[in-house]
């Protein structure tokens, strides 16, 4: 087994967790690499084990069995950046708050090995947005991509902007709002949910489109087909506005055409039998928590 360990943050809370895992490994004979930053965070782990470095460039391809995020879904959909089109089939364990795509607990890590040696999981793609700028405007290069959402927002002002929408090349409508969220069903539960967007389960077909603080009060989050290709055009007060990929932000002047597609290729999700999306709702949302229950 081949597996990568990748973290943006240590805290020393988070130790044990750490050497459990790599014991977990160990046990198993695990060829382990570890992204080189994390490494030198992590240092005070290693003694007694051998690894491999990897960085964003170099050090994965698709012989790797699993990619492990230590981490909140912050750090999760900074690892997508890492594996890309490779296939590598990812899991989060989570140190940070939430973790709807972080799910299994530190307590729990060493179930990360012994689950997936036992074969008690389930692979799930999640499909993902990408932006095209034009050739004028390669801001993002090849990271151009999001399993999260692609948000169009202002910058510089109070104002509100206008975001003149095109599916496939027919006219939608212009959004006066403080931004757009065009987000994936893996999306669905984080930006465009807290500005109203519907929750869409990670395997549906579709794309959601959630004006952020419309203007138009009749504007509602829009539910979409995967294969439609989106056409922006935003303008406001200011010279320029913000397009977000995820955590990855770039400022795009004014009247500059964006073009949003669903990606080529998917990221493979690890789903453990004992950690489904269903009850991570229930858990996450506290759906069916009432005191009168």
């Amino acid at each position: 087994m081949k597996v990568a360990i990748y973290g943006q943050t240590f805290n020393e809370q988070d130790k044990t967790c750490v050497w459990d895992l790599l014991e977990e490994l160990k046990g198993e004979n695990a060829t382990v690499f570890i992204e080189e930053e994390f490494c030198m965070q992590i240092d005070g782990c290693l003694s007694g084990y051998e690894y491999g470095k990897f960085s964003q460039d170099t050090g994965l391809d698709s012989t790797f069995d699993m990619f492990v995020s230590f981490g909140g879904d912050g750090t999760m959909l900074r690892a997508v950046t890492y594996v890309r089109d490779l296939g590598i089939p990812i899991v989060g364990v989570n140190t940070g708050r939430l973790g709807f795509l972080s799910t299994f607990k530190k307590e729990d890590v060493r179930k990360v090995v012994t689950e997936f040696v036992a074969g008690h999981y389930s692979i799930e793609e999640r499909s993902l947005v990408e932006v095209a700028l034009g050739p004028d405007l390669e801001e993002f290069g090849e990271l151009n991509f999001a399993m999260n959402e692609i948000t169009v927002s202002r910058k510089d002002t109070t104002s509100m902007i206008t975001v003149d929408t095109y599916l496939n090349e027919e006219y939608l409508t212009s959004y006066w709002a403080d931004g757009l969220i065009i987000a994936t069903p893996t999306g669905s539960t984080g930006y465009s949910l807290s500005c109203g967007g519907p929750v869409i389960v990670p395997t549906a077909k579709s794309l959601v489109l959630t004006p952020i603080a419309p203007h138009n009060l009749s504007a509602r989050p829009l539910v979409i087909s995967d294969d439609v290709h989106i056409r922006l055009r935003v303008s406001g007060r200011e010279e320029n506005h913000l397009v977000s990929l995820d955590s990855r932000i770039a400022s795009i002047p004014n009247g500059k055409e964006i073009r949003i597609r669903k990606s080529d290729f998917t990221i493979k999700m690890i789903e453990y039998k004992s950690e489904s999306f269903l009850k991570t709702l229930r858990n996450k949302l506290l759906w069916g928590e009432d005191k009168r229950n």
